[in-house]
Order: C-alpha cells, then sequence, then structure tokens
C-alpha cells in the first residue's frame, strides 16, 4: 500500500512540531533558525525575531518562490532567498530546516578553509536518503558567512548545483541547512546530521592539545 501524502495542514502542524522540539534541545537558541514548508509555488516559513519553542501554524508568513509576502504577519528573515534557492536547486524539497547548534557552529568554523565537513564510517549516514551502508562519505559543503545575502543566495546555488548528493549545507560559524521531501523526512536528516557533527567534534576536539 502506498502511503498517504501528508496534507499540507499536517505539514505545517509537524513543522512547528520540530520547531519546538528544536528549541528544547538548544538547537535554535534566542530568536536564531528558520524553518519552511512548500506546497507548490507557496511557502510557509517562520518570520524574523520569532521564538522557535512557542511556533504554532499562525505564526508562519505564506511567500511564494520568489519571496514575496502573500499573506500572514510579521517580517520575512533576511535568510528568506536561501530557502527559495533552496527550493528552486532541489525541486523535489517540500521542507527545509536551519539551525545553529554548537557542533556544528564548530565543526563549520574548523573546517571553513576545506571547503565541507567530511562524514565517513558511521553507521548513523543510512539516516540520509539514499545512503545504504556506513561505508559512505558524506561531504557536507561549507560557504563563508557574509551578511551580504544576495551574494550569499548566490553561492548556495553554486554550491548545490556542484552537490547534488549533498543532503545539506554549512554556513560557517553560522549553523546547517537541511532539507527534505517532506518535514518528517528534514527532521531525519537534521538529527541524523546534527548526531554525526557531535561525534566528529567530539572524536576531533578531544585529539586537541
Amino acid at each position: 500500500m502506498v502511503p498517504e501524502t501528508p496534507s499540507i495542514e499536517q505539514e505545517i502542524d509537524q513543522l512547528c512540531t520540530t520547531a519546538r522540539a528544536c528549541y528544547a534541545r538548544g538547537w535554535v537558541p534566542a530568536t536564531s533558525g528558520n524553518f519552511s514548508v512548500r506546497e507548490g509555488n507557496r511557502i510557509f516559513i517562520t518570520p524574523t525575531g520569532l521564538d522557535k519553542g512557542t511556533l504554532a501554524p499562525a505564526d508562519l508568513l505564506a511567500i511564494d518562490l520568489e519571496g514575496r509576502a502573500l499573506a500572514g504577519s510579521g517580517r520575512p528573515s533576511a535568510e528568506t532567498s536561501l530557502h527559495t534557492v533552496i527550493y528552486r536547486e532541489r525541486v523535489h524539497a517540500k521542507a527545509i530546516l536551519h539551525v545553529h547548534t554548537i557542533w556544528n557552529t564548530l565543526l563549520s568554523g574548523k573546517f571553513v578553509s576545506t571547503g565541507h565537513v567530511p562524514l565517513h564510517g558511521y553507521e548513523l549516514l543510512k539516516g540520509l536518503s539514499g545512503v545504504a551502508s556506513h561505508d559512505h562519505t558524506e561531504h557536507v559543503p561549507i560557504i563563508e558567512n557574509t551578511q551580504e545575502y544576495a551574494e550569499l543566495a548566490e553561492h548556495l546555488r553554486d554550491v548545490l548545483r556542484s552537490n547534488r548528493d549533498a543532503h545539506g549545507v554549512l554556513l560557517s560559524r553560522h549553523g546547517l541547512y537541511t532539507w527534505g521531501e517532506s518535514v518528517a523526512e528534514a527532521r531525519r536528516h537534521l538529527e541524523a546530521l546534527e548526531f554525526l557533527f557531535e561525534v566528529e567534534g567530539r572524536r576531533l576536539f578531544s585529539h586537541q592539545d
């Protein structure tokens, strides 16, 4: 039996639940992070300055694929353009999650000159869609952070085109963007990558003098 496709209302509920869970884990401190879900040419996204620990469906803004507001109150985040780039470049993506964790911040700073964080040999890599074995290397690309978001969006577009198999992108000393064909898949990718960042971070930093 083919699983029933969740409605947009169900996906929005799941997005809010996921955002609150991320807040509870300390992954979106203060008012950081942003979350969105897509239905066709509409995107439902968190506005700027919102506490993710209390996120409810009524808080979301509706925008189009160009980032223009369609409905809702509040102001779009400066990072809205990064969501629209991901949706345009990853046409099957239906949800995007962006978090600021200790481990993705540390690793994105450590590996920024390399251009990616390599993750290899871990069983939890199989939590990423299309990965069937621990004997896989996931290269999570890193983009230099900047407050010039038009420039950042262009760089993100280029990185996505150059890394077709990546399940996420890091902004250096900033945070992780990951996505999925549903909120559930995006959350699975988020939890798998954040677990692996912590394992790899503990391994690397524990060996430093």
